[in-house]
């Protein structure tokens, strides 16, 4: 697989009805006891993250980068590049700023397809806008030590395999939940990361049947 032969399905499946909260709640962590987060939709801090594709080894790639522990949000946690909006810029503008900060992939060499369905995340109140985008060569990085701990790629090949999806119960905040997730290799995958990875895997899917159909 190559980026070239992906990237025009993607894009034209991409333009169409997106999938939505079906795909996201796929990976939805399920408590055993229903729990109440103060915050909501209405009050929710607009952000934006990017699933950017590039050629690497014979095939297509993204990042996933390891969140440090001096983060104000989701320490340690495997995310997509991204953060809050700032003021005055598009989605679009935070979702390549974002990546330009954090790994320091150059915002001129990211081309912008589309993008998937906005993920509200009840516990840190942001909504999340996944942008997908891809460069023609494997971007220079330099990752942002202060909020990155290690960046890691995930090959489409690996990420299209069904045995990568898991799932096991967890103990969160005193609370039994069944949590699924991606287990790719070095690194895991859960929470709404992995929810915006669930709707992009069935576009995914979807784009490359249509293209091997035709």
């Amino acid at each position: 697989m190559d980026t070239a032969s992906i990237i025009v399905p993607l894009k034209q499946r991409l333009a169409l009805e997106l999938p939505g909260e079906n795909a996201q709640r796929r990976f939805l962590a399920k408590p055993r006891t229903p729990i109440n987060f103060p915050n909501t939709k209405a009050d929710s801090i607009p952000s934006a993250v990017l699933i950017l594709l590039f050629p690497k080894d014979n095939d297509v790639h993204f990042f996933l980068t390891e969140r440090t522990h001096t983060v104000e949000f989701h320490k340690g946690q495997i995310s997509l590049p991204g953060g809050a909006q700032e003021e005055n810029e598009s989605l679009e503008i935070t979702a390549v700023r974002e990546t330009h900060e954090e790994i320091g992939v150059e915002p001129t060499d990211v081309e912008i397809i589309g993008r998937l369905t906005p993920l509200f995340t009840p516990v840190t109140g942001f909504m999340i806008h996944p942008f997908i985008g891809f460069t023609k060569h494997r971007p220079e990085t330099t990752i942002q030590k202060m909020e990155v701990a290690s960046l890691h790629t995930v090959s489409l090949k690996e990420f299209l395999n069904d045995s990568c999806e898991k799932q096991e119960e967890r103990t969160i905040r005193d609370i039994a939940v069944v949590v699924p997730f991606f287990q790719f290799t070095g690194v895991q995958v859960w929470g709404s990361t992995s929810m915006i990875l669930s709707e992009f895997k069935s576009i995914l899917q979807e784009a490359l049947h249509a293209k091997n159909r035709n």
